[in-house]
């Protein structure tokens, strides 16, 4: 069973897992016992971090549009999507005969709710830049709210299969969140393009709490359907419902942004090219993760470190201050 470490993390975890030492931990053990010690007697508990966007710039990764807005479509999709793990996961709180997983989903859906008020405030900052999010952001509404949320129309076995199946398109959703955790956590080239201190912050207590509960959608999936077949379906249906949702964030951020007036629009090659001076994830890299995630022994303790997220939000601004 997977949990998260406590709000106060303990001071014997000082600094990231090394490479090496990450490399060693995903290869000594075989199938779903990874990284299970680092995840035993472990509690999940929210953070009500606070961030100062009032000195924000506009492209808050230096002369790098592309990365910034790449990583802005976050800010967009986050908010109203994390709502919905939220309702979602409460809806399925009844059928939850586990006492160690109800604790786990309990911890998860506060977690959840802070990440979405965290990111709502950077969608209010775009605005008074003259950067009007609302029309994407309507879209994504309609997406949580119209096609993906609960049916009071449906009852019983239908009502249950409908829940289980919004659960399974989460657990997919979660693997590639805590892909995107594990990666910002380990990624020194947005250290050395100097990104907006409070940003950086914001980005790497988010994919540190994601690492820290990646196995919580996951397992309340199994817990519902221990099957191989809804896993498989709903990660290949998502998978590109989130590609197509990511490409037409960014482009319609870099045509929206009035710093770039219009000459803004995105290409493939420009992501590739910025994901290699490491400011954006690797398409490789992201193809690997999504294809682990249909072995059948995988579990999202294969992705990421726990001592690693840990080890961040001991040191992370936000994550301290919220802990005082």
């Amino acid at each position: 069973m997977s949990s998260a470490p406590p709000t106060t993390a303990t001071s014997a975890i000082a600094s990231p897992a090394s490479h090496d030492d990450r490399h060693a931990t995903r290869t000594s053990v075989r199938g779903p016992a990874v990284r299970a010690d680092e995840h035993r007697d472990l509690a999940l508990n929210p953070r009500a971090v606070h961030f100062d966007w009032s000195r924000l710039p506009m492209h808050w990764v230096p002369e790098e549009p592309m990365a910034t807005h790449t990583m802005n479509v976050l800010h967009l999709l986050l908010p109203e999507g994390e709502r919905w793990f939220v309702r979602t996961f409460q809806e399925a709180l009844p059928l939850i005969t586990d006492e160690q997983l109800r604790e786990d989903v309990i911890g998860f859906i506060g977690q959840e709710s802070v990440h979405a008020e965290a990111h709502q405030g950077v969608l209010d900052l775009l605005l008074a830049k003259g950067l009007d999010p609302a029309p994407y952001v309507r879209q994504v509404e309609w997406l949580f709210h119209r096609i993906l949320g609960g049916r009071d129309d449906l009852t019983g076995a239908a009502g249950r299969e409908h829940l289980v199946e919004r659960v399974a398109i989460i657990a997919a959703i979660e693997h590639f969140t805590a892909f995107l955790g594990d990666w910002v956590l380990n990624a020194p080239g947005l250290d050395r393009a100097a990104v907006d201190p409070t940003m950086l912050d914001l980005l790497r207590w988010h994919g540190a709490e994601e690492v820290e509960h990646r196995s919580v959608a996951y397992d309340l999936l199994i817990h519902l359907d221990p099957g191989y077949l809804r896993r498989m379906r709903t990660m290949a249906g998502t998978g590109p419902v989130l590609i197509w949702l990511w490409v037409r964030g960014v482009r319609f951020l870099m045509l929206t942004d009035p710093e770039l007036a219009g000459r803004g629009k995105p290409r493939w090659r420009d992501y590739v090219q910025t994901s290699r001076r490491g400011l954006l994830p690797g398409l490789t890299a992201a193809a690997r993760s999504a294809a682990r995630y249909v072995k059948p022994r995988y579990h999202p303790t294969q992705e990421g470190s726990t001592r690693q997220a840990v080890a961040y939000l001991a040191r992370s601004p936000a994550a301290r201050a919220a802990a005082r």
